[in-house]
């Protein structure tokens, strides 16, 4: 029991760790089992969520039930290969996805105005 205690003692972590991870550069053909068995060695997981559509392939959620779990993940498993890809494990940071998300919505409204008025790229030069 005293290695618990220790490990979660007074151990401050980073701001931006947090139990859930976003994986890039994952195999398009992984199954679910490969994902429970690479990240499962490292703790309880609640959830894995792996990308499907054209443009979430190759990406996925893993939710560990602990936060330090989701750290040792992230330590040992960035830069893990997995069929000749390396993984890019990191935490997810809604701030970050949602600014990413919004900045799409921008740029789609901007596309539609443009197709609305008949303006190209080219005429706002």
């Amino acid at each position: 029991m005293a290695t618990i205690s220790l490990r979660k003692g007074n151990t401050r972590l980073p701001p931006e760790v947090n139990r859930v991870l976003y994986v890039r550069n994952l195999p398009f053909n992984i199954t679910s089992e490969e994902m429970y068995d690479i990240f499962g060695k490292y703790g309880a997981i609640r959830q894995i969520r792996i990308g499907t559509n054209k443009d979430t392939r190759g990406t996925a959620f893993v939710v560990y039930e602990d936060i330090y779990d989701a750290k040792t993940a992230v330590d040992h498993l960035s830069g893990f290969n997995v069929a000749n890809r390396y993984l890019i494990v990191l935490y997810y940071q809604q701030a970050k996805m949602s600014k990413k998300f919004d900045q799409k919505k921008k740029e789609e409204e901007i596309t539609k105005l443009q197709e609305k008025y008949g303006v190209t790229a080219k005429d706002l030069k």
